[in-house]
């Protein structure tokens, strides 16, 4: 029998794990010891590995996805023209939300999946009442 996913994971999840800078570290460096059954979408990863390329270099955005890539238990769903038809549909019923394709993506996953724990930052991540968990910390 499959694992039962229980959370999803968003970038600001990801990125304040790996920044040791980042306000939210400790939360998330206890989170990621020892951490549920994990989802995200390759979206997050491709964010993730953007804001590290930008804000850094191209060696702390190889380490962020060497990160990754360890993470366990982590599934990463890929991301096609179905999950592009998805996204939008969320994207139009939060028409007034300045949400990005990785967000409505998210929202999405935590509705198909039916999970119960969103890991993020993002305010935009609650928005379908999946508690964040930065609100339970």
């Amino acid at each position: 029998m499959a694992t039962k996913i229980e959370t999803y994971v968003d970038t600001s999840a990801l990125i304040a794990f790996a920044d040791r800078s980042d306000s939210y570290h400790p939360l998330f460096r206890r989170l990621f010891s020892d951490p549920p059954a994990l989802i995200t979408s390759m979206l997050v990863i491709v964010e993730g590995h953007g804001w590290f390329l930008r804000r850094f270099d191209a060696g702390r955005a190889l380490q962020f996805l060497a990160l990754v890539e360890a993470m366990t238990p982590l599934t990463v769903c890929s991301f096609g023209t179905q999950e592009i038809v998805s996204a939008t549909l969320v994207l139009r019923r939060f028409a007034d939300q300045a949400l990005t394709l990785a967000d409505a993506t998210g929202l999405q996953m935590m509705d198909e999946h039916r999970i119960n724990s969103c890991w993020s930052t993002d305010f935009h991540l609650g928005l379908t009442g999946v508690p964040l968990v930065i609100h339970q910390h």
